[in-house]
């Protein structure tokens, strides 16, 4: 995957925003550790997105700035909902999420003269490192920083989840009142995975608004979050490289079946979860995990 875009130019977007959309669908994997489903991540997505393109609009920033802003802000944000979400399970948390989330988009389609309305707003090209790179050129590093904050991410959740908290989340699922009778603050541990969840979204949010020059409200509406709901289920919840094997996927069939099969391509997506669903519930992480146990040793 690294390589490809030295070879195939084009593919670095594409690359760009699997990786941003697999930073989201991490979040929403976190949360299913614990049963919990969120369509409204894209909230965290869109609010991201508009925290670059805002920052934007009254200085030049550079690059790492702008995703240390969206990421903080985003945090904050996720403390706010979080606080009131982290109280309910099952479907009126996966309703509430996607209320919301709502709201959000109706404010920015609504405030024209703040937002942009429906127009959206432009996300000049940012400097990285200092340095102030064409287009083409700025998109082929994003990847890679991109790429590098995926694997720190990846790493980080990977250890996140082998922590007690990290631990108390899988246990939510199975028992919650059998860990508030030993002690264990259950809120607390839904309201820090979320924020975390609220974090990585922004995050790739923000990539995404960077990379493709213009944010408008459909980032923030429902159709976006149940992408990443579909990416974390096609990737698999196994390990934090699921999500982005998943996000990969996506968007490699949906650029292709956009292309070739204009009028088809949500066919071909749908079919492609139906057999996840019916062949493969585990996801790509767990095909991969199937080969790797498969795999002779010496």
């Amino acid at each position: 995957m690294a390589t490809l875009p030295l070879f195939f130019p084009w593919l670095s977007f594409v690359f760009t925003l699997a990786l941003a959309k697999g930073l989201a669908a991490l979040g929403i994997a976190l949360l299913l550790r614990a049963g919990l489903v969120s369509f409204g991540h894209g909230l965290f997505y869109g609010a991201g997105a508009y925290a670059v393109a805002f920052a934007l609009r009254s200085t030049f920033l550079d690059t790492f700035f702008l995703l240390t802003l969206a990421l903080l802000v985003t945090l904050a944000l996720g403390f706010l909902v979080g606080l009131f979400v982290s109280r309910y399970r099952g479907i009126f948390f996966a309703m509430l999420n996607l209320a919301l989330s709502m709201v959000f988009y109706a404010l920015l389609a609504k405030f024209y003269y703040l937002t942009g309305g429906t127009d959206g707003l432009r996300v000049p090209t940012p400097t990285l490192f200092g340095l102030t790179l064409d287009r083409t050129l700025f998109g082929e590093a994003l990847f890679y920083l991109s790429l590098g904050l995926a694997l720190l991410l990846g790493a980080g959740v990977s250890f996140f989840l082998r922590t007690p908290m990290g631990e108390a989340l899988a246990a939510i699922r199975t028992n919650e009142v059998r860990l508030e009778y030993l002690g264990i603050p259950v809120q607390r541990v839904v309201l820090l995975a979320y924020i975390l969840s609220a974090g990585l979204a922004g995050l790739g949010g923000a990539l995404a608004g960077i990379a493709v020059g213009h944010v408008v409200p459909e980032l923030a509406y429902w159709v976006a979050s149940g992408e990443f709901v579909y990416i974390a289920l096609l990737g698999g919840t196994g390990g934090a490289l699921g999500p982005f094997l998943g996000a990969l996927a996506y968007e490699l069939i949906r650029t292709f079946a956009f292309k070739y099969l204009a009028y088809s391509w949500q066919l071909i997506l749908g079919a492609t979860m139906l057999l996840v669903i019916f062949f493969l519930p585990g996801g790509l992480w767990a095909l991969l995990g199937e080969r790797r146990r498969r795999a002779p040793t010496s």
